[in-house]
């Protein structure tokens, strides 16, 4: 039986990677940087381990590494961008101990990861419209058009977002000390749409799937969606992901501006937070992102459906503490 790691299983995508590594009849071990019961789906792997930050990187990937030793996994799935940024430096280790490292390659995690590259590769490319980004520190608080948005180069989720709306507030950000690692873009008032997008570099058969982003959480994740189909964006999509030479399962994120133009914000080299949306509205994400790590053809033609979607949580007990005696 083929044996999968999944990374970071509290995350949004948690849930459905298990459900449907399992329906493949895959063992799956999960791994977080917090205790079993503190994590709902810590109970629906067949193995769980309490890892290291990401950020503590060389510990962090050898403790990857270890864990697919001990289990003999054979197929790493990788649910967070900053543990994709660590593990991307150790392709060769895990080449080595026979694990398939599911992941866009070196050269487009680099693209994906760094929003300043983004931008000048698609407009050099000419497909994507890309929301305009320079570097904070080519700024000029006198000419710009407020409001803006300022954030880092690498962000994840929302996190280090700032809304700057006048030429004083710009001025007193800059006096701030560590921003040199953020970029500046400008405030598009429109609705957030989110495209799940699969492609086998091999072949280049793609898949794609829109939604629009009803409510979020403060942190950007969907938790109220309406799923729809939009052939120019599809086809931009497409375009874009070919461009980009992705392999694998990604999300791009746009702002539909008040005229029709879609923006493109950014693209996340991993499964969305709200990818189990689009297999719920027909199309299997999970089981096509495998695909494209093996010798299976994609599956271009799932029966999407358009449809509403909403996300609510649920409460589980993970652990009872035994009581202790009354008259102690």
């Amino acid at each position: 039986m083929n044996t999968a790691l999944v990374t970071a299983i509290g995350s949004f995508s948690a849930d459905i990677v298990i459900k449907n590594l399992k329906k493949n009849g895959i063992r799956v071990i999960g791994c977080d940087i917090y205790p079993a019961e503190w994590i709902a789906d810590a109970s629906h792997v067949d193995a769980f381990y309490q890892v290291p930050y990401a950020t503590e990187g060389d510990v962090y990937a050898g403790e990857i590494l270890e864990i697919c030793r001990q289990e003999k996994v054979k197929t790493l799935l990788v649910l967070t961008d900053v543990e994709a940024d660590v593990l991307n430096g150790f392709r060769e280790e895990f080449q080595q101990s026979g694990v398939t490292l599911c992941l866009p390659s070196e050269e487009t995690l680099s693209i994906c990861r760094d929003k300043r590259k983004l931008f000048h590769f698609l407009t050099s490319e000419g497909v994507g419209t890309p929301i305009p980004t320079l570097d904070l520190k080519e700024a000029d608080p006198e000419t710009l058009a407020y409001p803006v948005v300022v954030k880092p180069y690498n962000g994840r989720s929302s996190q280090g977002l700032s809304y700057i709306h006048s030429k004083n507030e710009m001025k007193v950000f800059l006096e701030q000390e560590g921003l040199e690692d953020f970029i500046l873009q400008p405030f598009y008032k429109g609705s957030i749409i989110t495209v799940d997008v699969v492609r086998k570099a091999g072949t280049g058969e793609t898949a794609v799937v829109c939604r629009k982003e009803l409510l979020r959480t403060p942190n950007g994740a969907g938790t109220s969606v309406k799923v729809f189909s939009d052939s120019c964006l599809e086809e931009m999509c497409k375009n874009i992901a070919s461009c980009l030479g992705i392999n694998g399962c990604v999300n791009f994120e746009f702002i539909e501006g008040e005229n029709g133009t879609h923006h493109m914000l950014e693209c996340n080299p991993r499964f969305s937070g709200g990818v189990e949306f689009s297999c719920m509205a027909g199309y299997d994400f999970v089981t096509n992102h495998l695909r494209c790590f093996t010798d299976e053809a994609l599956d271009v033609r799932g029966a999407v459906r358009e449809m509403y979607i909403v996300r609510k949580y649920e409460e589980y007990i993970t652990k009872i503490e035994e009581e202790k005696g009354r008259d102690q």
